[in-house]
């Protein structure tokens, strides 16, 4: 009828082209979904509105995080996706600080001389360049209010 003949050489050639096509698109495709920066902006944004001092905690599906005063970013095999606070500026706080060990609970009056010396170090996190940071996969962050102090420290 109107079929090609099987032992047609390009017909051969067409069908091998678009598997090999079709085999590179599935592979290119990725394994995983971005994470979901809305919602661990989300977290922040209610724990910086909570009209008393609080703490929040958020599982995040990302293997790295991009923290800012503003805005979040986080990354994973699946791609990178981004978020910004509805409230803010935050402060977003490195491992290692005097600020990290008042986010993972400890009161401001027992890591800091006194409050002006907690307001610089607030300023100065805020004011530091954004840089990508591997993450354990949870992000937390803390309302704390001292001696006319009030921040929202963020740290994954």
């Amino acid at each position: 009828m109107f079929d090609a003949p099987i032992d047609t050489w390009y017909l051969w050639l067409g069908v091998a082209t678009a598997s090999a096509l079709a085999f590179g698109v599935a592979v290119a495709l990725p394994t995983t979904v971005p994470p979901d920066a809305q919602r661990a902006a989300a977290t922040v944004d209610a724990v910086a509105t909570s009209p008393h001092n609080a703490t929040g905690e958020h599982s995040v599906d990302a293997t790295a995080v991009e923290l800012g005063s503003r805005r979040i970013a986080l990354r994973n095999d699946g791609g990178t996706a981004h978020a910004a606070f509805a409230y803010g500026p935050v402060t977003p706080v490195r491992n290692g600080t005097d600020l990290a060990a008042v986010l993972r609970g400890h009161a401001p009056a027992a890591v800091f001389p006194n409050a002006t010396a907690f307001r610089a170090a607030a300023a100065e996190a805020r004011n530091r360049t954004r840089a990508w940071r591997e993450t354990d996969g949870r992000l937390v962050a803390r309302r704390v209010t001292w001696e006319g102090v009030d921040v929202t420290l963020v740290g994954a």
